[in-house]
């Protein structure tokens, strides 16, 4: 669905002035439009927890009513009902679980017109879906038979975390999902396809095995990898949904069942420019010289530090390295006094299909403006200001993006 090269800026719509649809979304997409970029990524548009994290919501499939531009407005009877006959998979655990319907419909109208804006300026939308649900959800609560209830998600210790991350989100019953022909999977595909130009798939590794952590431990230390289900959940949805615009999120521990897999299902995998320049690890799938076209390349995710505020703690091996990086790429900007734009350059230059870099790196900020800091709840809170990204902003990516191909 994207041409042969293309790039895209990852901004959530929290982080809009205002945090909601309106005005503030239409006029980024007439920014990005301006600024050469074919994507928009955002991350779920789910309901968040307490934290704001859309990564941990009380449904799979109900959008966020405090997205909404206008949450009074009229939703008929009629409406109502065919919203319900549409999405009759889901919408009673909704309900079941207190959610309002008619908020629903009012999303699907202000996002669909979104959207219809976008398509017309030639932007897509990359949305994100979350591996996992939250504990008592509203779909753990509807189809308890499709969960686990002796262990919990996490991941095991990594460069976030020297005690693993204990997520908690309940596990999925593989077997108990194969029996019932991964339904439950290929209705929230269909959900996110419905919302979403692509979708990025988050923790892909999961589906070829998970880090599976006993219920009560307090760290995610003593768990052990399991087993996931592999292609098949895929194949169920593609037999009836057709092609799947998928992005694996395949960062962290990856081994080659993890990359096999996706390579078997064709999906494009991520490479995240922060990851590379350490000349003591022995993960260099980051580095630059080591991207392929079959990747989409960040400067930074939502989980990452912005690069300024990467580069301020960057030790002096890795510099090193990074500006070979960018002399072997031609980059103009000079890094020692904008590493958020050299990078941007940096990125662009990559031969990854798809190349996207944050909003808080187009405008150089530091880590001021970081939205997520894994294993932490304070974050998600990063917004805007209104005018911030300017005329001046959207010149310089487009001829950045113009210089790579990529427009």
């Amino acid at each position: 669905m994207l041409p042969e090269r293309a790039s895209g800026v990852q901004l959530h719509l929290t982080s809009l002035p205002g945090g909601r649809l309106g005005p503030a979304a239409r006029e980024f997409v007439e920014w990005l439009a301006a600024a050469g970029q074919q994507v928009w990524q955002v991350l779920p548009l789910s309901v968040p927890d307490a934290h704001g994290s859309p990564y941990a919501s009380p449904s799979a499939f109900a959008a966020s009513p405090a997205l909404l531009e206008d949450p009074t407005a009229e939703v008929t009877p009629e409406e109502l009902q065919r919203f319900t006959a549409d999405n009759a998979y889901w919408a009673g655990s909704w309900v079941a679980h207190g959610g309002d319907l008619a908020d629903q419909v009012r999303f699907t109208r202000e996002w669909g017109a979104l959207r219809r804006f976008a398509a017309e300026r030639g932007v897509q939308v990359l949305g994100d879906v979350p591996i996992y649900v939250a504990p008592a959800s509203a779909d753990q609560r509807s189809w308890p038979a499709l969960f686990r209830d002796d262990a919990v998600a996490g991941v095991p210790p990594d460069a976030f975390s020297d005690t693993g991350q204990l997520w908690g989100n309940p596990l999925y019953d593989w077997q108990a999902m194969a029996a019932d022909g991964y339904r439950w999977w290929t209705e929230r595909l269909r959900r996110s396809l419905e919302l979403f130009d692509l979708v990025r798939l988050d923790h892909f590794r999961g589906f070829a095995a998970y880090w599976a952590v006993p219920a009560g431990d307090e760290t995610a230390e003593d768990g052990r990898w399991e087993q996931g289900p592999g292609r098949a959940v895929f194949d169920a949805a593609a037999a009836e949904l057709g092609p799947l615009p998928v992005l694996a999120e395949d960062l962290g521990d990856i081994d080659q069942p993890v990359v096999d897999l996706r390579r078997a299902l064709g999906f494009p995998g991520m490479a995240v420019l922060q990851f590379a320049f350490d000349p003591d690890s022995d993960d260099v799938s980051h580095e630059p010289e080591n991207l392929e076209r079959d990747q989409v390349v960040y400067t930074g995710t939502h989980d990452n530090d912005t690069v300024v505020g990467w580069w301020s703690e960057l030790p002096e091996p890795r510099r090193v390295e990074v500006r070979r990086a960018w002399r072997a790429a031609g980059v103009r900007t000079d890094g020692e006094t904008d590493p958020a734009w050299a990078m941007v350059e940096l990125a662009h230059a990559a031969p990854c299909r798809l190349a996207v870099c944050q909003a808080q790196d187009v405008l150089a900020l530091g880590r001021e403006a970081r939205m997520n800091t894994p294993g932490t709840a304070a974050t998600w809170a990063w917004r805007l200001q209104p005018g911030q990204l300017t005329d001046a902003h959207a010149r310089r990516l487009r001829e950045v993006t113009e210089a790579s191909g990529r427009c």
